[in-house]
Formats: C-alpha cells, sequence, structure tokens
C-alpha cells in the first residue's frame, strides 16, 4: 500500500479522496492555488503545497509544479480526481518516468479513450455495440454526404478530440451538412486544437447509460451497475441516478457483462466509466471515460463498494477486492450536482457563502467543500455540492429527495437547489420519464 498521496485537485473531489486515504491510514497531501489556500481539503489534509496563481494553467495544469510537490513531500503516488490532468496520458507517463504512481490507467489506456475515433474503433474490436457512423475523421464534404445517405438523417458530427459538447453538430438533411461540416470543424480546431471529426447516426430521443467499470490490469474486469444521465443541460450532467429506471435486469446484466469482459480483455487498470445512448433496447458506445466520474457515489450508494478505497488498492497492486459475483445492487439512489449559478440563466455566482447548512437523516449524503464563510472563487467549475439520496426503491428515493432539498440551505450566492426542487415534483421525472433533450426543452419552457 501506498505511504503518501499527492491529491492533484480541488474542491470536493479533493476532500473526497482525503477522506478515503485517511479511511485506509495513508498520508496526505494536497496542492493548491493561491484562490484555494482557505479550502476544506487544504485546512484537513497532512500537508499541504501551493503550486502558482489562480489560472489552472499555472496551477492546477501545471504537471511540473506538481511533480515537484510530489517529490518535495516524498509521495509516492498522486490520484488526479476528475478534470485538470486526470485523463491527461502525458501527466501519467511523467509520472511513472519519476517512479510516482498515477492512481488510474495507463498512459496508452488513457490515449486511445481520448481519441474519439480510436476509442470507438477499440469499443467495436472489443465487441461494445457502437453508433453508426464514420470509422474515421472526416475530411471532405463528398465523403461526409456518402456516409450520411448510407447510415440516414439526422446525423451528428463530432470532435474526435472533443468534450462538453463543443464542436458537435447535427444536420437533418444534406443541405445541413456543409455548413454543420464546416463550423463543427472551427470549433473543434478552436476548442482543441485539433480539427478531426467525424460522423454518427444522431438518435432522436435517446437516453444517456454509463456503466461503471474496474479492471486490475491483469486480464479481470468487472462491473458496477449503470448510471442513467439523461436530464443534461448543454451536454452537462445534472441530475444522475442508478439503476437506470428505463432498463430491466435482462438489459442491465447484458451491457454490463459486455463491457466488463472488454475491460478485461484490454488489460485495463482501475476506474473507468462506458457510455452509452441508449434507445429502443440497443446500446450504442459514445466514450469511455478513464477516470473517477463526478457521479461515482450514487454507484457506491447501490453497490456498498467505496470506489476510491477501490483505485487506490488496484493502483498498489492489490488487485480487485470483489468478483463479480459479490457486486450486489441494493436500492435505488440519486444526484443532484449543486452548482454556484443563478438557476434561470445559469450565469456563474462567485461569491462568499453567508449560510450552510446540509441535510442530514437517514440514507443522505453530501459531498462538498464548502463551509459558512468559503468564499466561491471565479476562476473554477460552479459545482458546490453534490446531494446524493438513497432509498429502498426510487419511490421511496424521490420522496427523501423532496425533503432533503427543501433542508439544504445555501445563502450569500446563487445556486441550482431551486431548480432540483422543481424538478423533484415534476410529474415525467416522477415516472422516470425523460431522455437527453428533456431539461432544455423544460427549461425553454420556463423561459
Amino acid at each position: 500500500m501506498f505511504q503518501k498521496i499527492l491529491i492533484a485537485n480541488r474542491g470536493e473531489i479533493a476532500l473526497r479522496v482525503l477522506r478515503a486515504c485517511k479511511e485506509l491510514g495513508i498520508q496526505t497531501v494536497v496542492v493548491h492555488s493561491t484562490a484555494d489556500a482557505d479550502a476544506m481539503h487544504v485546512r484537513l489534509a497532512d500537508e499541504s503545497v501551493c503550486i502558482g496563481p489562480p489560472p489552472s494553467r499555472d496551477s492546477y495544469l501545471n504537471i511540473h509544479q506538481i511533480v515537484a510537490a510530489c517529490e518535495i513531500t516524498g509521495a509516492d503516488a498522486v490520484h488526479p480526481g476528475y478534470g485538470f490532468l486526470s485523463e491527461n496520458a502525458k501527466f501519467a507517463d511523467i509520472l511513472a518516468a519519476h517512479n510516482i504512481t498515477f492512481i488510474g490507467p495507463s498512459g496508452d489506456h488513457i490515449r486511445i479513450m481520448g481519441d474519439k475515433i480510436e476509442a470507438k474503433r477499440t469499443a467495436k474490436r472489443l465487441g461494445i455495440p457502437v453508433v453508426p457512423g464514420s470509422d474515421g475523421a472526416v475530411t471532405e464534404e463528398k465523403e461526409a454526404k456518402r456516409i450520411a445517405a448510407e447510415i440516414g438523417y439526422p446525423v451528428i458530427i463530432k470532435a474526435s478530440a472533443g468534450g462538453g459538447g463543443r464542436g458537435m453538430k447535427v444536420a437533418h438533411s444534406e443541405a445541413d451538412l456543409e455548413v454543420a461540416l464546416q463550423t463543427a470543424r472551427s470549433e473543434a480546431g478552436a476548442a482543441f486544437g485539433d480539427d478531426a471529426v467525424y460522423i454518427e447516426k444522431y438518435l432522436e430521443k435517446p437516453r444517456h447509460i454509463e456503466v461503471q467499470v474496474f479492471g486490475d490490469g491483469a486480464g479481470r474486469g468487472v462491473h458496477f451497475g449503470e448510471r442513467d444521465c439523461s436530464l443534461q443541460r448543454r451536454h452537462q450532467k445534472v441530475w444522475e441516478e442508478a439503476p437506470s429506471p428505463a432498463l430491466n435486469a435482462e438489459e442491465r446484466a447484458r451491457i454490463g457483462g459486455t463491457c466488463a469482459k472488454a475491460i478485461a480483455d484490454l488489460g485495463y487498470s482501475g476506474a473507468g466509466t462506458i457510455e452509452f445512448l441508449y434507445e429502443n433496447g440497443e446500446f450504442y458506445f459514445i466514450e469511455m471515460n478513464t477516470r473517477l466520474q463526478v457521479e461515482h457515489p450514487v454507484t457506491e450508494a447501490i453497490t456498498g463498494i467505496d470506489l476510491v478505497h477501490e483505485q487506490i488498492r488496484v493502483a498498489s497492486g492489490g488487485g480487485l477486492s470483489v468478483r463479480q459475483e459479490d457486486i450486489k445492487f441494493n436500492g435505488h439512489a440519486i444526484e443532484c450536482r449543486i452548482n454556484a449559478e443563478d438557476p434561470r440563466t445559469f450565469t456563474p455566482s462567485p461569491g462568499t457563502i453567508t449560510h450552510f447548512h446540509t441535510p442530514g437523516g437517514l440514507g443522505i449524503r453530501v459531498d462538498s467543500g464548502v463551509y459558512s464563510g468559503y468564499k466561491i472563487p471565479p476562476y473554477y467549475d460552479s459545482l458546490i455540492g453534490k446531494l446524493i439520496v438513497h432509498g429502498r426503491n426510487r419511490v421511496e428515493c424521490m420522496m427523501r429527495l423532496r425533503r432533503a432539498l427543501d433542508e439544504f440551505v445555501v445563502d450569500g450566492i446563487k445556486t441550482t437547489l431551486p431548480l432540483f426542487r422543481d424538478l423533484v415534483g415534476n410529474a415525467d421525472i416522477a415516472n422516470g420519464d425523460y431522455d437527453i433533450h428533456w431539461l432544455e426543452k423544460y427549461l425553454a419552457k420556463e423561459e
């Protein structure tokens, strides 16, 4: 087991990892920018190192400073959390070169899954169902028209190096295709420094289903069930739940088994999430995230297994602590992402939290690094906390969630809490009857 882990992140995920380390008896080091000097994870860590000014490029994305912090403190491993350097293959390689363990997959696996085109090829080879579309990057309009005609309109054009909805355009007809192709390539080049795009069939009313997987790096793989992340705004997840209200036991076992086998065959090590669009009983691979997900607590709630403990165990060479038959699913869990944003316009709302009170009681968990008097800096993601609620079934979970949202108090700034109070009372949400377009349509009606 590791002696000392450096946590290369901030906010609630840094605190989440820190708690897991403390439970395992591992010393902790956190890094922070000058803007995060008073953050909760900095206060609670065994050691902290300031690595630069507020801009992420000068601190949390500064590989040289993070490696230096490891060497200064004697950390023998790094947990990257999510975001920042968590899916940076170069970072994983550099740590390996300095004999520091990256708590995550190999740089090669990060590279494969970080390239959307190569990821799709790999998924297909591993037996994972994929969305019909181009086999590689599309550069010519003529080729794009041929592929679109073969798979049928509408089609979606995506950036190969994309994420967060950037470099994505939908074409409903051949007349739309030329502009969509040019716009997607332009956006991709500006956002990612790579204008490569590919084409896929655009599904009209799909759900976003993702499967939590783990590999031991030596040919064993397991899955921890699925999460439904269909409630999204601008391709950003807002509400996640497990299990999905849309799947039955047979579908759940089928896609979970497919993903676990693929991870084993790939020789993958650590946590990963294989994401799908789901429509009319069929799953279509869209991407794989080679890290811990923001929404991992809902999986922990229904399995009772600490996924960060599992990450650390696998990275230290201890292998997986469970076999597939050991993983049981219990009840239902929902996570709401609480952001420091206006609940209607979604404009960021940095500032000082004057009062912060979290809900409690059976089945309630809040992952947050903020506190009364904490000043939210304007430099980073607006997520300030996650409310995770667990019940014996979805009905009980929704009842408990409604009560927990009523108890949650954040004063001094605007948050998205009012949005969730609206959603929990909506009939479609109560019935689990929604797709990836539902939330944006709902918000458009409210304007």
